[in-house]
């Protein structure tokens, strides 16, 4: 059942950054076909089952479907202000600001990935195993830890709240991109260099690397344990789209599944469209049980 964002309930949030909108165009665009504009944060899990999303929606159910890359604060804007459908990334105990700026012109829409985790993590080499020992090796990471896109909430979460919580004066954030970020941890692992990143799960670079969160103290501790990933929508979509709302609402992942997507994707050469499909194709039965019934 969709559900009102009243006020916000767990615990990230996220800053205010300046991004562009950058649509994709859809595949085809009659008059009179249906319609679903989505937008996405640059992050591995989101790309890849947005444009599966796009996939299964344009193939099996007829729509032309319109992609939208952003950042979080433009996508919750677009989503708020109804010029698109659905944000399909919320985590709602990181992006608190927004479900309270915006929460009486949006719906939940359902969760899409159970589970999710966030922290800063190291090569399994490292050494280290806590947050409370970050400052003391400061130089072997460079004094900087790396993170995404500055608009991201862990960003200000470690910027406000655990750099002085856990007394981090030797150490700063340095703010890139999710492939920024999964690049420069690429060249250190392939140098043994110790290096410090924003990380999440799921993502990619969990299934090719060894690699471990940091821990948190109890008494010092900044994020829960696991979150969900779950998929946002404008206030009044299930009235004016209600098949595209059933949708998004059955769209769903396990671990398994999205882990093997998102490898899918990352790893092939052709384009992602073609990835998706391709994967699409081949999980039949889980695709077919995202897509709603047709009414009698």
């Amino acid at each position: 059942m969709m559900k009102r964002f009243t006020k916000a309930i767990r615990l990230f949030g996220f800053a205010l950054p300046v991004a562009v909108l950058v649509g994709c165009s859809p595949r085809t665009a009659s008059p009179g076909t249906k319609t679903a504009k989505l937008v996405y944060p640059n992050w591995a899990e989101g790309v890849a089952y947005t444009h599966l999303a796009k996939a299964v929606l344009e193939d099996k159910m007829g729509y032309t479907v319109e992609l939208t890359a952003a950042d979080v604060a433009l996508g919750y804007t677009a989503v708020a202000q109804g010029s698109h459908d659905a944000f399909m990334e919320c985590w709602p105990s990181l992006q608190v600001d927004y479900l309270q700026r915006y929460g009486d012109r949006l719906v939940t829409l359902g969760t899409v990935y159970e589970g999710a985790q966030v922290g800063l993590a190291v090569p399994a080499y490292v050494t280290i195993d806590r947050l409370s020992q970050l400052d003391d090796y400061a130089p072997r990471f460079g004094n900087h830890i790396t993170g995404i896109d500055a608009g991201a909430g862990i960003m200000k979460k470690i910027e406000d709240e655990l750099i002085p919580r856990y007394g981090l004066t030797h150490i700063t954030l340095m703010a890139s991109s999710g492939p920024a970020m999964t690049a420069a941890l690429a060249d250190a692992i392939a140098k043994k260099k110790w290096i410090v990143v924003i990380a999440w799960k799921p993502h990619w670079m969990f299934g090719r690397w060894n690699l471990k969160f940091l821990k948190q103290d109890e008494d010092k501790k900044i994020w829960e344990s696991s979150s969900d990933i779950e998929i946002i929508g404008r206030v009044d979509l299930q009235k004016d789209k209600p098949e595209l709302a059933r949708f998004l609402q059955n769209y769903h992942f396990t671990d398994a599944q999205l882990a093997d997507l998102m490898v899918k994707v990352h790893d092939a050469d052709d384009d992602i469209m073609t990835v998706v499909r391709r994967w699409m194709d081949r999980h039949e039965d889980l695709v077919d049980s995202w897509i709603p019934a047709t009414d009698s």
